[in-house]
């Protein structure tokens, strides 16, 4: 859902006025799109609807009542996606198909003609809807959940407090590590300690706080101040108070992002060019080859303005294996 906001901008921004329903799965739709003004109904399906079949088919026939102006599929190769594009009923549907030849869609994109990264697909399926033909549209939409003013300043309330503990002089910049990952994208704890550590000779006042996961246990070893929350909302407004949040390639990377804070993304499995943060000074670092203490200079390099280390090169973009998008 996080990665469907720029799509939602980007319909704002193509029809003004549009009334626009969400088709989720689970409920965190809710919370991503709760300050999207133009967004009119959030229709949170059951997960493993087939477990829920009365109140999944119930809500199925409730959104079928509705006859829509565009159905938007912005998966690539979804069955369940795509199923539920011909259940419901619209004048127009819209989506990407290898083959050109769905009996589904009214409007098809070829699959080529999808950017990489997973957040800008759906936004050039509604761009070739408003116009097939190639104009200077804007670059893509950034990732957001539009936290309010009255969340942000919650946040920074909360990081203040956070901070007051430390017995350390006042922070040069606070940085929020996100420590936790699925399967191998997950760091071992050993390599997060060597990799805080040389970020800590790169700015000794540089204040660390984690982002502590889902199952409520620290990652670092209880060893910096910490902040938990079951709401993605609030977690957002948090991370949205630090100077840069580094993670794992994981949804709460994804939320960082969407909570318009500088983000760096260590990728060690999947592909950056799909799910890489971008905007709001974001970037990806490819650790393959890295070691902990490499990787931890690498993001230093990236912000000097925080680290006060030295400037990456022109164009934003850091020698190999880093890779910095929306600089």
């Amino acid at each position: 859902m996080l990665l469907m906001t720029p799509l939602i901008a980007e319909l704002e921004r193509l029809y003004k006025g549009a009334e626009i329903d969400v088709v989720a799965e689970g409920p965190l739709a809710a919370d991503v799109f709760a300050t999207y003004f133009s967004v009119k109904h959030i229709y949170c399906l059951p997960r493993r609807g087939f477990k829920h079949p009365l109140s999944f088919l119930s809500l199925i026939f409730r959104i079928r009542r509705t006859r829509y102006d565009l159905i938007i599929d912005p998966c690539l190769r979804s069955g369940f996606s795509r199923t539920l594009a011909r259940v419901f009923r619209a004048r127009y549907k819209l989506g990407f198909d290898a083959q050109q030849s769905s009996t589904t869609l009214t409007h098809v994109v070829p699959e080529s003609m999808a950017p990489h990264h997973m957040a800008q697909r759906p936004v050039a399926l509604a761009r070739w809807h408003a116009s097939p033909a190639p104009d200077a549209s804007p670059g893509f939409p950034a990732m957001d959940i539009r936290l309010s003013e009255d969340e942000r300043t919650c946040g920074k309330t909360v990081v203040r407090e956070l901070l007051a503990e430390q017995p350390q002089g006042k922070a040069r910049c606070t940085v929020g590590i996100f420590a936790d990952a699925t399967g191998d994208k997950c760091y071992p704890a050993p390599w997060w300690s060597e990799f805080l550590a040389t970020l800590r000779e790169s700015s000794p006042r540089c204040a660390i706080v984690e982002i502590v996961p889902m199952h409520g246990r620290s990652m670092l070893g209880s060893r910096w101040p910490s902040y938990y929350s079951s709401s993605i909302r609030r977690m957002g407004a948090v991370m949205a108070a630090m100077d840069l949040v580094i993670s794992a390639d994981c949804g709460v990377m994804h939320l960082a992002v969407a909570s318009q804070v500088p983000t760096m993304g260590l990728f060690c499995v999947t592909d950056a060019k799909v799910y890489g943060p971008y905007g709001t000074r974001s970037g990806s670092l490819l650790t393959h080859d890295l070691s902990a203490p490499e990787a931890a200079r690498r993001v230093a390099a990236a912000f000097p303005d925080l680290f006060g280390a030295p400037a990456p090169q022109p164009g934003g973009v850091v020698p190999a294996p880093m890779r910095l998008v929306g600089r």
